[in-house]
């Protein structure tokens, strides 16, 4: 007989590698792979996996994971990096210049690069600020938006 390890580490690749509708299709996947489980089971499987329902392009919605917690507590960290060390936002053309209390540019560049902006292309940074580099076709709004969506009460000039 199968164990649970065994059996969540089946949902995860199965998730992962179909488009899954609803339990009962998985439970069926789960059985072809020799695993006798349950209904209640894989209930509690996928709620202690955090297997959310997401929209997919057919119109259905099928089965992902949710947001890694240890990740949003990354961010947040990053967020708060951000915020202790900036003093002023101003894009020009293609270019962002951060200004960042002494010695802070490091630190707000590093928060930049590991929020992942996808507007950004590449940063440089200096003692007291700090360079973005917008890729081709961002618009200075686009930009904004986005900064402001990832780090809710920044003010940009």
């Amino acid at each position: 007989m199968k164990g649970k390890d065994e059996r969540l580490s089946a949902i995860r690749q199965l998730i992962k590698s179909n488009s899954i509708q609803n339990q009962d299709e998985l439970l069926d996947l789960l059985q072809k792979e020799g695993f006798d489980v349950t209904q209640a089971t894989l209930s509690r499987d996928l709620r202690f996996l955090q297997v959310v329902k997401i929209p997919a392009d057919n119109g259905t919605y099928i089965y992902s994971f949710g947001a890694d917690p240890t990740l949003q507590e990354t961010s947040q960290i990053y967020i708060q990096d951000f915020l202790r060390g900036y003093l002023s936002v101003e894009t020009s053309g293609n270019m962002v210049v951060i200004k960042t209390y002494q010695g802070h540019a490091n630190t707000v560049c590093n928060a930049i690069d590991n929020l992942d902006l996808p507007e950004i292309l590449g940063t440089v940074a200096g003692e007291n600020t700090m360079f973005a580099v917008l890729r081709e076709g961002v618009t200075k709004e686009q930009f904004e938006k986005s900064l402001r969506e990832q780090i809710p009460g920044v003010e940009i000039n």
